[in-house]
């Protein structure tokens, strides 16, 4: 398989309309379709249930649209940890999530300049689930990641810490001065939903939770009144006096690990990496 089907493929799995799908990749429709009708004949298998108005992934598409991606993901890192390996001001691009683990971020970065060899360190910061795409697709050499909120399957990692999670509810909140409240609780609570992020492709999953692309945006609704949310306990000097927060013993605890990609063979990799187990 070429990258270029693989592309053309991921394109109208992700939109599930060839109309769409053409557009989005600046081409017509009538070779889009024929493209993807070459790949099914040599795979030998169908990839899509094709409607009057829409299409929809077969099993197998939706394996080839896992699998494609990480490959796309794969040739698209490797052109660009190439292009920097060649810069003359090379250094490390560490990802993270803006207002995450910000005590150890400090610490870290001022530890490893300390480090003989070290390197410069730019730090991007991003939306929550950012820093795993960053990482992936070669736009960071390192990442600090979070779960179970990120997914570090065929990542390396270390862990670094682990944290409680909390539940943030608006100022004056009959559950304020409750000692803990459960899960099912959380949970159970349609009038106080829980927040919904942006998956793969930035589509938000169904429920009636709002719409959140960052922890501004959900720490105002929260103030508003339209949402709850269940957040790392480190989170807690972000908040202001129209929060209030409560603990969640039965939420599931968050690690932030330290990760990278397994075929790296970078030395300040692996100096930045031995410095954050260190801390």
């Amino acid at each position: 398989m070429e990258t270029r089907e693989l592309r053309y493929f991921v394109a109208v799995a992700e939109e599930l309309h060839f109309g769409r799908a053409a557009r989005r990749l600046g081409m017509a429709q009538p070779p889009l379709s024929r493209a993807i009708q070459r790949l099914e004949r040599r795979l030998g298998v169908p990839l899509l249930h094709r409607g009057t108005r829409a299409v929809s992934l077969t099993e197998a598409g939706a394996v080839l649209l896992r699998e494609a991606r990480v490959a796309l993901d794969a040739v698209e890192a490797a052109e660009r940890r190439t292009r920097r390996a060649a810069s003359p001001s090379h250094g490390l691009v560490l990802a993270t999530k803006a207002g995450a683990a910000g005590d150890l971020l400090a610490k870290l970065l001022d530890a490893y300049a300390a480090e003989p060899g070290a390197v410069a360190v730019e730090v991007l910061l991003c939306g929550p689930g950012e820093q795993e795409r960053l990482l992936r697709d070669g736009h960071a050499d390192v990442a600090l990641l979070q779960r179970p909120f990120d997914t570090t399957a065929g990542l390396d990692t270390e862990d670094l810490h682990t944290e409680p999670q909390i539940l943030v509810l608006p100022a004056g909140h009959p559950w304020s001065g409750r000692p803990h409240v459960t899960m099912a609780e959380v949970t159970g609570r349609p009038d106080l939903p829980l927040p919904r992020w942006p998956g793969p492709g930035g589509r938000y999953p169904d429920g009636p939770g709002p719409r959140v692309r960052d922890h501004t945006q959900l720490f105002q609704l929260i103030a508003l009144g339209r949402a709850c949310a269940l957040v790392p306990e480190s989170l807690r000097p972000q908040l202001r006096e129209a929060h209030t927060t409560v603990p969640v013993p039965d939420a599931p605890p968050v690690t932030t690990v330290i990760a990278w990609p397994p075929h790296s063979r970078s030395r300040a990799v692996a100096a930045l990496v031995r410095t954050a187990t260190r801390l």
